[in-house]
């Protein structure tokens, strides 16, 4: 089994995520997608042991073959029959009583009635007879002296349902709900069932699984991956590199995801200014500062005007190494520099180095401590550790940091647009150095 983005969520969240420089934290992202029954979808996969029964190409999906035969025409009734109500002239006598099945309340009418013994039998055939005797269903039935009650069903009396074919040239129509599921038994059961390896269903369909089996199987598993959504993020990791975004490990080996792609600022490049280098440094010595404490931090003793064009200029230089991927925003608002680059081990075979490419520099990410083996290694930290980790920036063990947090932005709004199908989004809010 596996958990899928909903494709208009994950649509949404790759467009807001390319048209702002902000890298997202893929363990956050997941746990997004995850949280509600419409951002995702559901991939059930038969093992080998095991089939999947479906109705038609859409319908009940069961590991039961006889448990889909057995419920096909409640399940499928309204794509092959019409059903029409009418009612009739109003029951006229005296009634005293009135019999009430107690199990899903319908009411039988009185026993003294003519069509008693009708709507006894139709009752039982429809909804009972696979599960008690006939002996066993009249003995539950109840009766009721109550005149509300009777009025009640004299009104539920009036009205006659039948059922019309709507597929054949010539529609048929029968009087009860019984007759018109032996019609379908006879004419369309057979070549309805179908065994199928695996199927998709869509999130909310998920939850409301006719088969219990498969409803807890579902559940467990939701409970078991929104715990340790490692499945989710590899899954995210990939159709967002499909995509043109860039998927990245920062401090601790923890994925992120960008439109920029992270490139460390070198001491080769000797073109650009004294203030780009003081910036880099300053970044540098205090990781995951925000703008504002950037700004208080290079620009001092200046006030006014002075002041107004430090800042701009601060501006101007974060924006600049931002886009160039020197410096990584993430979405809390806090600036940190990229990892450096390692070198990429030599083939011991061939020792022919590997060309550096950007393709190549992304390697460590699909190559290096997949996310399970990071959760792992956040779980056996010690306190001390721990506190580093949260001082690196990195997600500390028994709560999710800022970056981490389920991102309250235009990227959480593009993923919770699924939940109701609506495109719109929050606006991009621009950030000024020295705001609040």
């Amino acid at each position: 089994m596996k958990f899928l983005p909903r494709a208009t969520a994950f649509d949404n969240v790759v467009e807001q995520i390319k048209s702002g420089s902000v890298a997202y934290s893929l363990f956050a992202l997941a746990r997004l997608f995850l949280e509600k029954a419409p951002r995702h979808d559901v991939k059930l996969i038969a093992p080998p042991e095991v089939s999947l029964f479906q109705l038609g190409e859409n319908g009940a999906v069961s590991v039961d073959r006889h448990f889909v035969e057995r419920n096909a025409f409640r399940f499928s009734q309204a794509d092959f029959y019409k059903v029409n109500v009418t009612e009739t002239e109003p029951i006229k006598g005296n009634f005293t009583n009135v019999a009430r099945d107690r199990l899903s309340g319908t009411f039988l009418g009185p026993t003294n009635h003519h069509d008693y013994q009708r709507r006894l039998r139709n009752l039982y055939e429809q909804r009972f007879s696979r599960r008690m005797s006939f002996g066993d269903f009249q003995r539950q039935v109840q009766i009721v002296t109550d005149p509300a009650e009777i009025e009640k069903w004299k009104e539920e009396a009036r009205k006659v349902t039948t059922y019309s074919t709507s597929r054949e040239e010539s529609p048929q129509t029968f009087s009860s709900a019984t007759e018109a599921e032996r019609h379908f038994e006879k004419n369309y059961l057979a070549g309805l069932v179908r065994t199928v390896s695996e199927i998709v269903v869509d999130g909310p369909a998920s939850r409301r699984m006719h088969d219990r089996v498969l409803n807890k199987v579902i559940e467990n598993a939701w409970t078991h991956e929104t715990r340790s959504p490692s499945p989710m993020m590899q899954e995210l990791a990939a159709r967002f590199r499909e995509a043109g975004l860039h998927v990245f490990r920062h401090r601790r080996g923890m994925l992120f995801v960008s439109p920029i792609f992270p490139r460390p600022f070198t001491e080769k490049q000797t073109a650009v200014s004294s203030q780009v280098r003081t910036i880099v440094d300053a970044i540098a010595a205090s990781p995951r500062i925000g703008r504002k404490e950037l700004a208080d931090k290079l620009i001092v003793d200046v006030t006014g005007e002075e002041a107004d064009r430090a800042k701009l200029a601060l501006a101007s230089d974060l924006l600049w190494l931002i886009s160039a991927g020197h410096v990584i925003e993430f979405n809390d608002g806090s600036l940190d520099l990229p990892r450096a680059k390692t070198k990429p081990k030599e083939n011991v075979e061939t020792a022919v180095p590997a060309p550096e490419t950007e393709s190549r520099q992304e390697a460590p990410v699909e190559a290096g401590v997949p996310p399970v083996e990071e959760e792992r290694a956040i779980a056996e930290m010690s306190a001390a550790e721990k506190e580093a980790r949260v001082e690196a920036g990195a997600p500390p063990a028994d709560e999710t940091p800022e970056a981490e947090k389920e991102p309250e932005d235009v990227v959480a709004a593009a993923v919770s647009a699924a939940d109701t199908g609506s495109t719109e989004s929050r606006p991009t809010e621009e950030t000024e150095i020295g705001g609040s």
